[in-house]
């Protein structure tokens, strides 16, 4: 039936006062963001309690299709922020929370993030970013100059150019390495003689006039699911997305690559790009990327560094050299929300030509007008928070020395964790680290000794049973919430060509200590022993026994 007058305008009153008139703090979201602002790790360590409940009775909060239909109160929607979301939420910031690429955030990052909130810049355009589209501007050159180390001429010729671009601010890694690809694919079918170009004329188009049946992208099997969707969304096709092999230190195989360039030759597929990755998600390994920078100019064809993880490692004197050959490639990847510790949704993406991001500048009448510096005409996204704030409050805080500290704790603490791992008689170390990743696994040395003298079928059986266990292991250790590590599954060059179940470990929160790595270790001991995988194991030991006695 329809609204009365009265009821109408007091939903207006309702809505006027939502925009303007903020309610107590002591009665609103207001006294949430006191506690974290006073105490966010407390705050944190009190109220998530995320692990009481499965995700399916999670589900059973969220399970309603129906939108509110009169407006209410914010107090009133309080105690869902409480008891809902943050309650139920995981905490990544915890020094024990050492699976993902998550990490405790500076403190600062907090006011800075209701400031940037508050402010509301849309960076897709000047008239709507005033100050933040330079401030983006001058992040990407710093970020650029990392990688490429141009001189304060270069910078201050290309930083404010208003037709080109260092770089392209994203929400992270997956739309920064699409950017790249299609930058490299543009630039690979650019407009020459009667042909206007692959933007224009399409892909099938784009192959004739190079007279080839299609373009491929090589990359190790290490490399990131986002180049799987990029060779998807650029027409490239996932069926030439080719994954290369690696070598027993998870780094792409020269060799192999080498004979996938001349297969793709002898079937008139162009290389696109070569990819070098500076910090493998799964092993936090790094390419060989002079040689890779080599290979690609030999064939003539983009270099593309993903360093999302491992780019900020270039602020550290003592193992800037891991990353030797960066500074050739066309274009690299970095993510702020990783190492650089800045919440989540900002990655970046730099070009060492300041004229490359002109391969897929685009236009409108009502903005992103031609001459005008509008970051959008060079991005994929279109409205965009003013994240750079925060990469640039970090880079101003933490300074370069201070993300030298970082970098070198977190391999600094790799290392130690992988002494305590070769020293437990439980644990077997399945990738060195070479940054702040590493992988092992629940194999008593028992087991470690019976493998290295069994057959190709004992082994495979044997291990079979031990990835059983190690799933196990890391489900029932998320599920008791006290510690975190994540599990995938690699090629082992032990093992020869079998794939094993591993334990992945990412030592990046500084808050992290030994103590806190013993105790992960400590309680999956304990977790081996509860009842639940007692079964299991006896399976392990039986087989032993077996092949022991063969």
């Amino acid at each position: 039936m329809p609204r009365s007058k009265e009821t109408a305008r007091a939903t207006l009153e309702n809505l006027y006062r939502i925009f303007t008139v903020p309610e107590e703090p002591e009665s609103t979201l207001g006294t949430i963001d006191q506690a974290i602002s006073k105490d966010v790790a407390g705050f944190l360590q009190t109220h998530i309690v995320a692990l009481e409940r499965s995700l399916e009775e999670i589900e059973g909060d969220f399970s309603s299709s129906l939108i509110p239909e009169e407006p209410t109160f914010v107090s009133d929607y309080t105690g869902f922020v409480k008891e809902k979301l943050v309650a139920q939420s995981v905490h990544t910031a915890a020094p024990g929370f050492i699976g993902h690429m998550t990490s405790a955030l500076p403190y600062f990052m907090l006011p800075l993030s209701r400031i940037m909130t508050a402010l509301n810049q849309n960076t897709v355009k000047v008239e709507t970013s005033k100050a933040f589209t330079p401030l983006e501007r001058q992040v990407l050159a710093m970020l650029h100059r990392l990688v490429y180390r141009g001189d304060d001429a270069f910078y201050q010729q290309w930083i404010h150019d208003s037709r080109h671009a260092l770089g392209a601010f994203c929400s992270g890694g997956t739309i920064a390495n699409v950017t790249a690809l299609w930058v490299a694919r543009n630039r690979l079918f650019a407009p020459a003689g009667t042909f206007r170009g692959i933007g224009s004329e399409g892909l099938a188009r784009a192959l004739k006039h190079l007279d080839c049946e299609g373009v491929a992208v090589l990359v190790s099997k290490r490399g990131h699911y986002s180049f799987g969707k990029a060779a998807d969304l650029l027409g490239i096709g996932r069926d030439n997305l080719v994954m290369v092999e690696t070598d027993a230190r998870n780094r792409i195989d020269m060799t192999l690559l080498k004979a996938e360039i001349r297969r793709l030759r002898a079937e008139k597929i162009r290389p696109l790009a070569l990819i070098g990755i500076a910090g493998t998600t799964e092993t936090g390994n790094v390419d060989p990327l002079e040689a890779l920078a080599d290979l690609a100019g030999e064939i003539g064809c983009h270099f593309h560094v993903d360093a999302a993880w491992g780019g900020p490692t270039l602020f550290s004197e003592g193992h800037r050299h891991l990353l030797e050959g960066i500074d050739r490639a066309d274009s690299v990847t970095i993510d702020a929300h990783k190492q650089l510790y800045v919440p989540m949704g900002a990655g970046m993406v730099v070009f060492k030509d300041p004229t490359a991001l002109s391969a897929i500048e685009h236009h409108a009448n009502y903005i992103l007008r031609h001459g005008s510096k509008d970051l959008g005409s060079h991005t994929l996204e279109g409205s965009r928070p003013g994240k750079a704030m925060l990469v640039h409050a970090g880079l101003s805080i933490i300074g370069r020395k201070g993300y030298e500290l970082l970098i070198d704790l977190g391999i600094e603490r790799a290392g130690s964790f992988a002494a305590m791992i070769r020293l437990h008689p439980d644990f077997e170390l399945t990738s060195e680290p070479e940054l702040n990743i590493l992988t092992y696994r629940y194999c008593p040395r028992t087991l470690q000794e019976l493998l290295a003298r069994a057959t190709t079928v004992q082994r495979d059986r044997i291990n079979a049973l031990l990835d059983q266990v190690n799933q196990l292991l890391q489900k029932y250790q998320r599920e008791a919430g006290k510690t975190f590590v994540s599990r995938t599954r690699l090629r082992v060059s032990a093992y020869g060509l079998q794939e094993v179940t591993v334990l992945r470990a990412v030592l990046a929160n500084p808050l992290t200590t030994d103590e806190v790595l013993q105790a992960v270790l400590a309680e999956q001991c304990a977790i081996v022993q509860q009842p639940e995988m007692a079964a299991l194991l006896e399976h392990v030991e039986a087989l032993s026994k077996e092949i022991s006695s063969s």
